[in-house]
């Protein structure tokens, strides 16, 4: 049977899912995904694949995903008949066939992430599940630059990781990690090869921590190197965590 792989962008709320995986009895991003595909394919079971898990209440901008389909749809049906059966926190943003050697997860060369503080006094509602509330409390975001530069390159990153990350070789390359400050936001971007569970999360808490004075610029590079998990800061809340982009090599 001739099999076509098509390659999708995704884009999610993830407000109201337990995580992307497939978990039984529980709602989550790639079961959603999967339901639609086999209601395409008449009940015949397809499976997608990510670039990769995401946590409990985090969003995504532009997460990857992949599939196999005997189907010979054109390729702008395939987004139509997704998203009328998705649900609305989930929305295919972008589809195209792709050659068969493609995965999504291991042909992957990057990723990016960003993540999100507020400064409103108050918390609008609307926003409360989608960025980290400081309040008018202003971390010192030049402190917080300062340290960015201690993560930049290639370092063993034990120290950010969640004691659950299944992987050995904590070995990453950050390539860039900026933060931004936009009307009442306070704004991280950061890229590298790949990231451990809660790496960018565990990021986020310790130079918020800088950023509070708990800890000084040059404590990172201590912290990178002592690979011990409880020397960084907390891990920060899932819900200002956003996957905004993955990429591949032409």
């Amino acid at each position: 049977m001739q099999m076509t792989r098509v390659k999708a962008v995704v884009a999610y709320d993830g407000t109201n899912f337990a995580g992307y995986q497939s978990q039984p009895s529980m709602r989550t991003v790639q079961s959603e995904i999967d339901k639609a595909l086999v209601k395409i394919h008449k009940d015949k079971k397809i499976h997608s694949v990510a670039s990769g898990r995401t946590d409990a209440g985090v969003h995504a901008n532009g997460q990857v995903i992949h599939f196999d389909t005997p189907l010979t749809l054109p390729l702008d049906r395939w987004q139509t008949a997704l998203n009328v059966l998705l649900p609305m926190d989930i929305r295919i943003v972008g589809v195209e066939f792709i050659d068969e050697k493609f995965h999504a997860r291991y042909s992957a060369t990057g990723k990016t992430y960003i993540y999100k503080w507020s400064y409103s006094e108050v918390h609008s509602p609307f926003e409360r599940n989608y960025s980290v509330h400081l309040g008018k409390w202003h971390p010192d975001v030049q402190r917080m630059k300062e340290a960015t530069v201690h993560f930049l390159g290639t370092h063993d990153f034990t120290s950010f990781c969640s004691s659950k990350t299944a992987t050995s070789n904590k070995v990453r390359t950050i390539r860039q990690l900026t933060l931004e400050e936009q009307g009442d936001l306070l704004i991280m971007t950061i890229e590298g090869d790949g990231f451990l569970y809660n790496m960018v999360r565990t990021i986020a808490g310790t130079l918020l921590a800088v950023g509070k004075g708990w800890n000084t610029p040059a404590d990172v590079k201590r912290i990178l190197e002592s690979c011990d998990r409880k020397e960084a800061g907390k891990t920060a809340p899932s819900h200002g965590l956003y996957l905004d982009s993955v990429t591949y090599n032409d």
